[in-house]
């Protein structure tokens, strides 16, 4: 268990710390924006939730590819692992182009469709304009992740953490308030900041890539250039299950804040603090989930099945102490914590029971995460797609029921978030014990 913990850790670590370093800034981000009114935190909460759902269901298109690469990799077919992703950058950029074109465009449409306040969707519009052309790099910063991950040279994502964040902060500074000379923006100069500081951070990460020689997996540009669209089409097959996983959760998310709508044009932007503040764990989490994957199509390559729930155990270990520490620190100082997003006396009141409730909520999360990343990297990424088609079905009626007929609050959704994940995460540990006892032949490629 201690040498997969090890391998783990040199994964994990520099993908959290960059992470972490973003999800700071991101928090800073909300504060500043707190500081304007409720209206702009749920304004920007209405808007962030449908663009960081078409963001993920990019990250998780790439999944596919860090699947079939890392298994091509654990059986030593390094050429079979360069097609892959030749073709993912090639594709992908393609991809990332047509969503910036949907966002500058037709922003109004899926808020329209979340049902967002007329009084708030103006600045939810803004918001999303200026946050689209981060879409034209997603492609390939995804592909970037992917080889960077497999190729276990993932510490550059600390430099880009540290540059991005710094410069988002200063401009948000700059920006939404309008200092040094320059126009207050507010919203849109929350979302302007974040563009410009993610333009930096990538062209950091993309200068690396094409200096490094150490990526053993790094393709050439003749590569991607010649690269057809079979290979991209084979990882968007088993990427497809988790970007609609992911997709289904965003989905029951967004139907969860329209209810939360109904509640109260303010119940939206309590939903985007309190679970902001949940997210600084949860992408410690989603780190060690991505060491996880990674590892376990390493074992399912050099077919050692048994060898991923060894992996998700030590993954677990670690995840489940994470939780633990972020919820003696939730109990400790609650109001100090939700205090600096927000001078909202009835939200800081109810600050002890909603980081509760959230505390909790870290352990079935977290189990979800690395159960999850364990089935994935063994190449059955479409079971985790039927787990979250129930969770978000589930949401969708209870949540329905809960707000429409019985007319509960913001406290009982939070709650009916907590159970939602306790169901999956026992589904999902049934599931991966089923596996790694009872191994099916599998070939590299993932297919059982």
């Amino acid at each position: 268990m201690k040498s997969y913990i090890k391998k783990i850790l040199i994964i994990a670590v520099p993908i959290m710390l960059s992470n972490l370093i973003s999800e700071l800034q991101m928090l800073i981000d909300r504060i500043f924006i707190g500081r304007l009114s409720l209206e702009c935190m749920s304004a920007v909460g209405n808007a962030s939730t449908p663009l960081w759902t078409t963001m993920s269901t990019m990250f998780s298109l790439t999944t596919g590819a860090t699947i079939l690469v890392s298994q091509a990799y654990g059986a030593k077919e390094n050429e079979k692992a360069k097609n892959y992703l030749a073709a993912l950058f090639k594709y992908n950029n393609i991809l990332g182009f047509i969503l910036f074109l949907l966002w500058i465009l037709f922003p109004q449409v899926a808020f329209n469709l979340m049902g967002v306040d007329k009084s708030i969707v103006g600045m939810s519009i803004d918001y999303a304009r200026y946050f689209a052309p981060i879409f034209i790099l997603t492609g390939v910063g995804a592909s970037i992740s992917c080889m960077l991950q497999v190729c276990q040279k993932t510490q550059i994502m600390i430099v880009y953490g540290v540059s991005r964040s710094l410069t988002n902060i200063i401009l948000d500074y700059i920006l939404i308030f309008g200092h040094f000379g320059f126009p207050a923006m507010g919203v849109k100069g929350a979302a302007l900041a974040t563009t410009l500081a993610e333009f930096l951070g990538d062209m950091i990460v993309l200068i690396y890539v094409l200096r490094s020689k150490q990526l053993v997996l790094k393709p050439s540009l003749d590569q991607i250039l010649r690269s057809r669209i079979r290979p991209y089409l084979k990882t968007v097959r088993f990427g497809a299950p988790t970007a609609c996983e992911d997709f289904a959760w965003n989905f029951g998310n967004i139907f969860l804040i329209s209810m939360l709508n109904v509640v109260s044009i303010e119940a939206a932007g309590i939903h985007s603090i309190v679970f902001g503040v949940e997210l600084i764990a949860v992408v410690m989490i989603g780190s060690v989930g991505n060491a996880t994957l990674t590892l376990s199509g390493y074992e399912t390559g050099g077919e050692n099945i048994r060898g991923v729930w060894d992996v998700v155990k030590s993954s677990l270990a670690l995840c489940w102490g994470i939780s633990l520490v972020n919820l003696i620190i939730f109990l400790a100082i609650p109001e100090l914590i939700l205090g600096l997003f927000t001078k909202d006396a009835g939200v800081i009141a109810a600050a002890p029971l909603f980081l509760l409730i959230v505390g909790i909520d870290l352990f079935p999360k977290s189990g979800n995460i690395i159960f999850g990343s364990g089935i994935r990297g063994y190449g059955e990424p479409g079971w985790m797609l039927l787990t979250q088609i129930f969770g978000t079905a589930f949401i969708i009626i209870c949540s329905s029921i809960m707000v429409l007929i019985f007319h509960m609050g913001i406290v009982e959704i939070f709650c009916l978030v907590v159970v939602d994940e306790t169901l999956r995460c026992l589904i999902n540990f049934w599931k991966l014990r089923h596996i790694t006892k009872n191994p099916a032949p599998a070939d590299v490629n993932g297919e059982t």
